[in-house]
């Protein structure tokens, strides 16, 4: 009898080692997918303050290799106000979303040979409250800033690894690209403080890495005008005549003439996928402005995303820190949809049209555990219903004292996807 209660005590054990993510989480199909999911995925929510009912959405993709071993990635897409799920539709998430032939129906979806849950776990969260599927009861949640969304992801981080303990002695990183050049190293500061305090569960944090990252208003800024020559997109006159006009200092301009060579650098290159300049992309549909858009470009890069072949879904944002108007300095920061009614910063190749359908879908929100629309209404890329402070300055100091410490970081730029990425180890 001590045996058979020894081999119910194993059983037991091995259960909820093994099985020890909450109940309803795991997602079993993904409308527009046929076939078993490449990995076991997870989706739900993660409330991080009980009294304000404030609740973030999780989609949790284990590795297809051994995930015991392999990292845990926590993905953030930037904005402020952009949702993660960006990141799992259009950049390395398990699948490709190939664009219906019937406006408005669902995509098919390929599995990504380039995922990276092909040597990774990855963590893609909504965040902040108010971003994506993550919503807070009181309102007031919605006007927030990067103290805030520090500590809440910070308290989103503990929480779930309390409910998903099995990944505990994996090594942590946090990545993400765009404004999430200043989630990622607050949010790192805010983890080894708590390492360093005994906040429990320890997390076994060992560094991050962030793509085409806000910094430094000032090392942002200067920084644009020699990358345009560097890539071709400006003369060497141009180059050099806005250089000596600007006395090798383009941010802030020191005189209307600097000025007014930046305005039309932004003139030469505003067209242009500033994300990647050769690579296809779905334009939206064929609007007088569009149409009168595309006039503008050379005849080869009109022809970008033309093509009869069944591509793989690729949406590039805006880089956040052109043209001028954009970089992020001190104080409220615009959102993305108030940066994109000024015309001239609103993203020539932009298309969100198979997000939106996907995760509008109410047999996706159903089969992802996200919130039903009388709790959170539609899905939007990016929103504007965030008052959103830039209250922690520049990101500098912030990278100088992580790496003392011994934590990796790798700060990276897309070139061109596929080709070339140039990045910087610290």
């Amino acid at each position: 009898m001590s045996n058979l209660y020894l081999i119910l005590l194993n059983i037991f054990l091995t259960f909820v080692v093994t099985h020890s993510a909450p109940e309803g989480s795991l997602i079993t199909n993904l409308p527009g997918f046929n076939g078993s999911l490449p990995s076991k995925h997870y989706g739900g929510y993660v409330t991080i303050d009980e009294s304000h009912g404030k609740n973030l959405y999780y989609y949790f993709v284990q590795s297809e290799a051994n995930s015991s071993k392999v990292p845990i990635v926590l993905w953030l897409n930037g904005g402020p106000g952009c949702s993660s799920l960006d990141g799992f539709v259009y950049e390395h998430g398990p699948f490709n979303f190939e664009k219906p032939v019937t406006k408005g129906a669902l995509p098919k979806l390929k599995l990504n040979p380039y995922s990276w849950s092909k040597v990774s776990n990855v963590i893609y969260l909504d965040s902040p409250a108010g971003v994506g599927f993550s919503y807070s009861k009181n309102v007031s949640d919605y006007k927030t800033g990067d103290k805030q969304t520090a500590a809440d992801i910070h308290t989103f981080l503990l929480k779930w690894f309390e409910l998903y303990p099995e990944f505990l002695a994996n090594p942590l990183y946090l990545a993400g690209e765009s404004y999430a050049g200043v989630y990622v190293p607050t949010l790192a500061d805010k983890v080894v403080k708590g390492i360093e305090a005994g906040i429990k569960p320890k997390l076994n944090f060992k560094g991050y890495l962030i793509g085409n990252p806000v910094a430094d208003p000032i090392f942002d800024g200067n920084a644009l005008v020699p990358f345009a020559h560097g890539m071709g997109l400006i003369s060497d006159q141009i180059f050099e005549n806005t250089t000596k006009t600007c006395n090798g200092t383009f941010y802030p301009p020191d005189s209307v003439a600097c000025s007014n060579l930046l305005l039309k650098i932004d003139s030469i290159i505003h067209h242009l996928n500033i994300y990647d300049i050769l690579e296809p992309c779905y334009h939206g549909d064929d609007t007088e402005e569009n149409q009168k858009n595309k006039s503008k470009l050379p005849l080869s890069f009109r022809q970008l995303g033309k093509t009869e072949k069944s591509l793989p879904v690729r949406k590039r944002m805006f880089g956040r820190a052109w043209p001028y108007g954009a970089i992020v300095k001190d104080g409220i920061v615009p959102s993305w949809p108030q940066l994109n009614s000024k015309s001239l910063i609103a993203p020539p190749c932009f298309d969100d049209e198979i997000a939106m359908v996907w995760l509008n879908n109410p047999d996706v929100r159903k089969a992802i555990h996200a919130a039903e629309k009388s709790v959170v209404s539609d899905w939007n890329l990016c929103t504007d219903q965030l008052e959103y402070d830039h209250d922690l300055g520049s990101m500098i100091p912030y990278h100088k004292n992580l790496t003392s410490k011994g934590y990796s970081a790798l700060i990276f730029r897309l070139i061109f996807q596929h080709n070339i990425v140039l990045g910087l180890f610290l």
